[in-house]
């Protein structure tokens, strides 16, 4: 059977389509994703306490050049096999280059869940993968039009309102927290989160079936190329992820979770950063493709499925 966690999405899902009345109130789902990123960075934090080294930076530029090199990969797919035009390919771009917190979160539980062993830093990839990612989708609607903002609507450099973005606080936050302090000196406090990382996780994900659903009634025919490449990339993605977090010499559950990063997508920065920088972007499209179908594809099967590709790699 499916893990329990994953069972809560699924019947987000079937509520959803069922048109049930459940709802989970805005400001309910605002204190789960608070929650939850503030406990994922405290748990990354705490493991990374006394087991600092030089060797992190080769570890840091390497997942800061996959958050370039995959959103540079994926244009020219995007431009002529799906067909969009300069915007929403460069929207896809960042929101594909980018990551899912939810998915870290679900992949995060799943690896410790079977006893494997993970990296502190794990948490930092997040943050090291989601800002180059979207600074390259902006970079590539400038390189391509002749209109492009380099601000967002509030006139702060697009730069700088990625990083402050309340996820990326959050999870750096809490990392620098856990370091301070580690697993025991703040237990009063980290224990009660870490304890409930969980139950906040489940009900996370009974709320994105919710929204899961609703994206997805939105489906028209029209839409199969963007489906199709949903589906059929986030596989692919996840071996570049993998193959680096073999090459770094991470350990097993890292190397998963990296790979589960690499084949997601972001639904709560990316389009963010987006809607503001790109205006021309259709966010309705790119909120489809990610969250409709790839969030869920990867919480389904592609954890699992990038765990059995890292055993033929090590094979």
């Amino acid at each position: 059977m499916p893990d329990i966690i994953v069972m809560f999405f699924l019947l987000g899902v079937i509520a959803g389509a069922l048109r049930s009345d459940l709802t989970i109130p805005k400001a309910v789902y605002d204190i789960l994703s608070l929650l939850l990123m503030l406990t994922i960075g405290l748990k990354g934090g705490m493991a990374l306490h006394g087991n600092l080294h030089w060797g992190l930076v080769t570890q840091v530029l390497a997942i800061m050049a996959l958050g370039f090199a995959i959103p540079l990969a994926l244009f020219p797919m995007l431009r002529y096999l799906v067909r969009l035009n300069v915007a929403d390919a460069a929207s896809f771009c960042a929101h594909y280059g980018s990551v899912s917190a939810g998915t870290f979160a679900v992949a995060l539980a799943w690896v410790e869940s079977r006893g494997l062993a993970t990296d502190g830093q794990v948490t930092l990839y997040l943050v090291l993968l989601e800002l180059p990612a979207i600074l390259t989708g902006l970079w590539l609607y400038r390189r391509y039009t002749q209109d492009a903002v380099q601000t967002s609507s509030t006139g702060t450099p697009m730069w700088q309102e990625t990083l402050t973005n309340r996820s990326v606080v959050l999870l750096v936050g809490g990392v620098v927290i856990g370091i301070l302090y580690g697993p025991d000196n703040g237990d009063g406090v980290t224990a009660p989160l870490t304890g409930a990382f969980s139950l906040v996780l489940s009900l996370f994900l009974l709320e994105m079936g919710l929204v899961a659903a609703e994206t997805l009634r939105k489906v028209q025919l029209r839409h199969w190329r963007l489906i199709a490449f949903a589906l059929c990339m986030p596989p692919i993605l996840s071996v570049p992820g993998l193959l680096v977090g073999l090459w770094l010499g991470l350990e097993t559950g890292t190397v998963v979770i990296l790979g589960a990063l690499t084949a997601s997508a972001s639904y709560i920065a990316a389009p963010v950063a987006i809607r503001h920088a790109i205006p021309e972007a259709d966010i309705g499209l790119a909120m489809l493709a990610s969250l409709g179908v790839t969030f869920p594809f990867n919480v389904l099967i592609g954890i699992g499925l990038y765990s059995h590709f890292l055993e033929l790699l090590t094979a």
